[in-house]
Formats: C-alpha cells, sequence, structure tokens
C-alpha cells in the first residue's frame, strides 16, 4: 500500500463508527429504591479517536466505561463496539487505566507492565519486548528494574498506561487517571496523554471532572449531568494536532470550555 493510499485508509477509519451508543440507560435498584446513573446516551465514537466524557462526581461516568468495558449491563439502548469488522471481545480488547496506577509493590515496573499478558497467558518474550517498547513510549525507559515506591505519582502513572497496551487492546478506557496528581504533573500528563495516543492510535475514551482537561484532549467531548443523570451535549473540538498547552489561551478553547460550563448549568 503506497504512503498515500495508507493514509486515505487511516482517514476512512476515523471516521467509521467503531463503538456506537443508542438511548443508553441503566439504573441501579437497592431494596424499593431506584437510582438513574447513566440515560439517553447516544454517540458514535471513530477508530483512533480520543473521546473525552466530562460531568460532575455521581453523574455516571465510571458506570459508562464499566458498560463499555463488559462489567455492567445496561438496562436499556444498544451497544455496539468494533464496527463493521466486529470480533470485538470486552476482556480481550480492553485495556482499563484508573485513577490510582495500583501497580504491585512485590513487581518490578517491567513485571508490573506484563501482568495482563501474564493473565492472558500471551507469549512471554514478545511481550517482554513489548513491555519495554511501551515503557521506551511512555518515557519510563531505564526503569524497568525499579520498584513503584521509587516512582513519582506521575510516573506510575505512566507505567499504568504502559501495562493497559500491553495485550495491544482495541479499546482504551480511562477513569480520571490524573485526578490524584497535584495541577503541574496533571498538565505534563496531559501532553504526555496525546502524545502517547498519537503514537499508539488506539480508540481511547477518557473521563474526567475537569471541563480544560476534556476540551484539551479530547478530539469530542460528552457532556453528562448530574440529578438525575442524562447526557446532554457530544460535539467534536477542533484545535490544531499536536496540541499545546498554550491553545489553552485561545478564543476558541474558551469557547468549547464555556459551553461545558452552560450545559453544566454553571453560567
Amino acid at each position: 500500500m503506497t504512503a498515500q493510499a495508507d493514509t486515505v485508509a487511516t482517514a476512512a477509519r476515523r471516521h467509521e463508527a467503531f463503538i456506537r451508543l443508542r438511548n443508553l440507560r441503566k439504573v441501579f435498584r437497592t431494596g424499593n429504591q431506584e437510582f438513574l446513573a447513566v440515560s439517553d446516551v447516544t454517540l458514535d465514537i471513530a477508530e483512533g479517536e480520543i473521546v473525552s466524557v466530562v460531568g460532575p462526581s455521581g453523574c455516571g461516568k465510571t458506570t459508562l466505561l464499566r458498560i463499555l468495558a463488559g462489567l455492567t449491563n445496561a438496562d436499556d439502548g444498544e451497544v455496539t463496539i468494533g464496527g463493521a469488522a466486529g470480533g470485538f471481545t470486552p476482556g480481550r480488547d480492553v485495556g482499563m487505566v484508573f485513577q490510582q496506577a495500583l501497580l504491585l509493590k512485590w513487581r518490578t515496573i517491567l513485571e508490573n507492565v506484563m501482568l495482563p499478558a501474564d493473565i492472558l497467558k500471551l507469549p512471554r518474550k514478545e511481550s517482554r519486548e513489548r513491555a519495554r517498547e511501551l515503557l521506551d513510549m511512555v518515557g519510563l525507559n531505564g526503569f524497568e528494574n525499579s520498584r513503584p515506591y521509587e516512582l513519582s505519582g506521575g510516573m506510575q502513572q505512566r507505567a499504568a498506561i504502559a501495562r493497559a497496551l500491553i495485550h495491544d487492546p482495541k479499546l482504551v478506557l480511562m477513569d480520571e487517571p490524573f485526578g490524584a496528581l497535584d495541577a503541574l504533573t496533571r498538565e505534563k500528563m496531559n501532553l504526555e496523554m496525546l502524545r502517547i495516543w498519537e503514537r499508539s492510535g488506539k480508540t481511547i475514551v477518557f473521563v474526567t471532572h475537569g471541563i480544560q482537561e476534556a476540551v484539551f484532549l479530547g478530539s469530542r467531548c460528552a457532556v453528562l449531568t448530574a440529578g438525575p443523570a442524562r447526557m446532554s451535549d457530544y460535539f467534536p473540538i477542533d484545535l490544531p494536532q499536536p496540541r499545546s498547552l498554550e491553545v489553552k489561551t485561545s478564543e476558541v478553547f474558551g469557547n468549547y470550555v464555556k459551553r461545558i460550563y452552560q450545559q453544566l448549568g454553571m453560567k
């Protein structure tokens, strides 16, 4: 395939609906009480996109991720993952990154990254080579034999991202991965996240309650509101790539932030 043909094919994949959600609804029941966790979620996500999901605490963001991961079933609506090719297996084709890195303290960083490969019984030699490549990609080359306590919080999250990619998943779900970091480290990790996304080409759903973070990272942004939980907006973010922190000072960036504030009733 020529370089031009490859570019066209990549563009076509990015505009194909890899994830299709229609009228998604989830209700949790405890005794005689019902709690509406997710309501009216309808969206398409193309292969290779990074989509941010923003909203206040308790609005159903994590529940949405659990549905996408196959850990929770929706009560109503349609969930289709895999695009036209299909063949999507939730356990095998999903990588997850949480707010805490959750690295095993008795394993080295390299061994932590390899954990999903060990669980899935993937070839160990090839997995070790891929783990080293991923550690290099996330900027942790030279820390393979370190223990988690020897790394900063931001470095631990980089290792967690590498771990989520070790088994080459089709979809990466990230649940407030930088929420526990200080403001400066979080800014740096936002830049790193975009660099990793561009290099990996993965489809990423990134959950956050940070409005500026949602705009800065997303190629699209879904806004969920609380009380009762519902999806109120879903829009593309037309900002230049690769992005720098300078874009946050632009009028266009500010308009996107203002749009989210309005949807959340924070005018």
